[in-house]
């Protein structure tokens, strides 16, 4: 089987270049299947290579002059920076001299980019960033969660068409259980947008729609598929990273207080330790750009090298699903998305929180 070629964004997001580097190093020494092209500023890439032991065959350094900062406007940087990491990764991948792309940068730009650059799937409205989260049955999929924050009704009838085949044909979930997130359970709650949706929604053929899901439900595994627009999904990603961080800090504080608490933990530290990694954002990698002629998979701006490891891991599984060409055009009726084949494998995909 021939390697996995992905291309890696060095200098895009907070912890650029140290942490990136780290992350392919790790990727790399764990698979020996991937090829990790390190884009971005190469004296800056040396000097965090020179930091680790890693097999040079899996690692090369592709130079860029530019760096694309979080704050600059999408579309100019873009068009101006052509030899920043971001763009040469997204031509990588657009003339298929990469498999994947893995960004931490600024999500404006890649998601620019990934429109102009790479190109969206004929049919496809507005492609969806799709992240799966840590739920108490497992995972569930969040979709719209940083690409469009002012959808149309259609525009969300179609993330939950991609969400619902994703889910199935990806992760493995048969009639994926897919719901509106609302204010309400009720049908008439909500804003004209979740209103008219759901309407469209409950007509829609070939999937499984159960009505509006709260917030508080989300946890509980209430939904396989959260549909919503961007600007309510990063809100919701947000505050389960902050929720679960506050969390995890007061366990720890818990059971490192005194003598009688560090004994219990003793006695639960491997179960304790395997239930918690199920709830840390890192442990899911990052969220794909979905709808797009390419792969591109964006991790948050804050991703550590456990989060970038993951991301690059992702592009394997995906390349290994032939994901991308497995996916077909929208009929006129739109009552297609895309199909994939009836192979079913489970991936510890996409937790993604995005650099809003």
């Amino acid at each position: 089987m021939s390697k996995t070629i992905v291309a890696l964004d060095c200098m895009g997001g907070d912890n650029a270049p140290f942490e990136i580097v780290k992350g392919a190093v790790e990727a790399t020494n764990e698979n020996k299947d991937i090829l990790v092209k390190l884009v971005g500023v190469e004296e800056q890439i040396k000097e965090e290579l020179s930091k680790y032991k890693y097999n040079s065959d899996q690692l090369e350094i592709v130079n860029a002059t530019e760096i694309i900062e979080t704050g600059e406007p999408p579309v100019a940087a873009i068009r101006e920076k052509t030899d920043s990491s971001l763009v040469k990764c997204l031509y990588m991948v657009k003339k298929g001299e990469a498999d994947g792309m893995v960004s931490a940068g600024s999500t404006g730009a890649n998601l620019v980019g990934g429109h102009v650059i790479i190109g969206r799937l004929k049919g496809v409205q507005r492609p969806p960033l799709a992240p799966l989260i840590p739920t108490k049955n497992g995972a569930a999929l969040l979709i719209d969660c940083g690409a469009n924050v002012d959808s149309r009704p259609s525009h969300l009838v179609q993330f939950a068409k991609i969400g619902a085949t994703y889910m199935e044909n990806i992760v493995g979930v048969k009639n994926p259980r897919v719901g509106l997130v609302n204010i309400g359970a009720e049908e008439e709650k909500g804003n004209a947008l979740t209103k008219e949706a759901y309407q469209l929604l409950k007509e829609t053929k070939g999937i499984n729609f159960i009505g509006n899901v709260e917030a508080r439900e989300i946890p509980e595994g209430a939904a396989d598929v959260v549909v919503c627009d961007a600007f309510v999904g990063n809100v919701i990603l947000k505050l389960y990273e902050g929720v679960g961080g506050v969390l995890l800090s007061k366990i720890k504080g818990t059971i490192t207080n005194g003598i009688k608490n560090k004994l219990g933990a003793l006695l639960i530290k491997k179960d304790l330790k395997k239930t918690l990694k199920t709830f840390q954002i890192e442990e899911y990698g990052g969220a794909p750009l979905l709808g797009l002629k390419g792969l591109l998979v964006k991790t948050h701006g804050n991703s550590k090298a456990v989060e970038i490891k993951n991301s690059i891991f992702q592009c394997a599984t995906f390349k290994e699903m032939n994901l991308n060409n497995k996916m077909i055009d929208l009929n006129e009726n739109g009552s297609r998305l895309m199909q994939l084949s009836l192979k079913t494998v489970y991936i510890n995909l996409p937790e993604y929180i995005v650099n809003g």
